[in-house]
């Protein structure tokens, strides 16, 4: 069971709750995200932005809630560079300390059927954005150029830094660099795309790859199986 719905306090985070079966790993795509996690077995976590899939192992009846914040947000809620957290699950104490033992608690004592958990906490990273005087702005535009299917060039002109600069400030901001970016935001899109319905070689043309081929191996490379292992089985 999976459900997620928009975090009203954060523009463009989303809390997302789900119980496990326990039969196999979910893959969990790439998109560069920071989430803040609980799990009823393992406690509070930050999940740090994948290059590639993560296989995530839960046992039977393990309850997850999480807030994914919005590419650029996370490191000014955790204070520290997404680059430091890249392809990691770290312990939500190991950042914040004192801090992180006494939200535990909370969370062990808010309703874990519902919503209230991953309310929860959106309420504490929204404190701990104002706290940092919000987000740097320049992650949200870079992110959205780039979604859009903006050139690496094109969008460190738009925004008025030079490339080594952008990739400095992507790799704090995101935690890799914006051609590693661009190509995970692509994918997204053309999942998206083939989600809906849209044949494959119509979604590669539509994402800006050069063929279906391309979009195979781009996908293979990024979430470990080919684009058709993603979709739901034809009707």
């Amino acid at each position: 069971m999976y459900r997620e719905e928009a975090a009203p306090g954060i523009p463009g985070a989303v809390r997302w709750a789900s119980v496990s079966r326990g039969e196999e790993p979910v893959r969990v795509l790439p998109d560069g995200c920071l989430d803040l996690l609980w799990s009823s077995r393992s406690g509070l976590l930050v999940a740090g932005p994948d290059r590639i899939a993560h296989l995530s192992v839960s046992v039977p009846g393990e309850r997850w809630f999480g807030l994914r914040l919005p590419p650029g947000t996370g490191p000014a809620v955790f204070g520290v560079a997404a680059d430091e957290l890249r392809d990691q699950r770290v312990p939500l104490a190991d950042l914040w300390g004192r801090a992180a033992a006494e939200l535990a608690d909370h969370v062990a004592a808010a309703d874990a059927r519902g919503w209230r958990v991953a309310a929860l906490l959106e309420e504490v990273a929204r404190g701990r954005l104002r706290a940092a005087g919000g987000p740097d702005p320049l992650g949200a535009r870079v992110a959205a150029r780039l979604a859009a299917g903006a050139t690496v060039a094109a969008t460190a002109a738009e925004v008025g830094l030079g490339a080594r600069a952008l990739h400095r400030r992507s790799q704090l901001l995101f935690g890799y660099g914006p051609k590693t970016l661009a190509r995970i935001l692509r994918m997204r899109r053309a999942l998206d795309l083939a989600h809906g319905g849209a044949p494959l070689a119509e979604v590669a043309a539509l994402a800006g790859y050069a063929d279906q081929a391309h979009l195979t191996r781009e996908v293979k490379e990024l979430a470990g199986v080919p684009p058709t292992r993603l979709l739901p089985p034809a009707a």
